[in-house]
């Protein structure tokens, strides 16, 4: 439980998975950023994959689907400040959670910090993921790292029935 001041320390199998997870998104991020970052804002890369989506480079200031547009330095505080509460969650949850929770908050953190990095290094994101079938923001790597990290980090801490369970009982209070 947070706060408590009798817990053992976090593992260091789970600061290393952490560590690994998110410096590995991190690098893919930045490279796939950097290699199409090359061209002027509004270039098709590559058209039409699939039928599902195409490369065109967007320099984005705001938020999806252009929202507090001109707001880059406040988003990047924004995502620093929620890159640090998912570093103090990940000592606060008892050793150091699962490893699918691990991993979770991992993507959420590295998709964050790529984010943060473009917005204070450039002055704005760059996206380049342009779903085709659907009307979509045009998103980039940190951002299917932050969402899928989320995603992935509730499922697991549902599956670990966290909560539910009282001291030394079974799921959902039964004995």
């Amino acid at each position: 439980m947070p706060g408590r001041t009798d817990r053992k320390p976090i593992p260091r199998k789970a600061i290393a998975l952490f560590g690994a997870v998110a410096l590995l998104w991190f690098l893919a991020d930045r490279a796939t950023k950097a290699a199409v970052d090359v061209v002027r804002p509004g270039t098709l890369l590559v058209p039409d994959v699939l039928g599902l989506f195409e490369f065109r480079l967007v320099h984005n200031t705001g938020a999806a689907w252009g929202m507090f547009g001109g707001s880059t330095v406040a988003l990047g505080v924004f995502s620093l400040v929620m890159c640090a509460a998912i570093v103090w969650f990940l000592f606060a949850l008892e050793r150091g959670g699962t490893a699918l929770e691990g991993i979770g908050l991992a993507l959420a953190f590295s998709g964050g910090m790529g984010n943060a990095v473009d917005r204070f290094a450039q002055g704005y994101v760059t996206d380049f993921i342009n779903c085709t079938f659907i009307d979509f923001p045009v998103f980039n790597v940190a951002d299917i790292g932050v969402t899928c990290g989320i995603a992935l980090f509730f499922i697991a801490w549902i599956a670990a029935d966290r909560g539910s369970r009282p001291e030394g009982g079974a799921p959902g209070g039964e004995s």
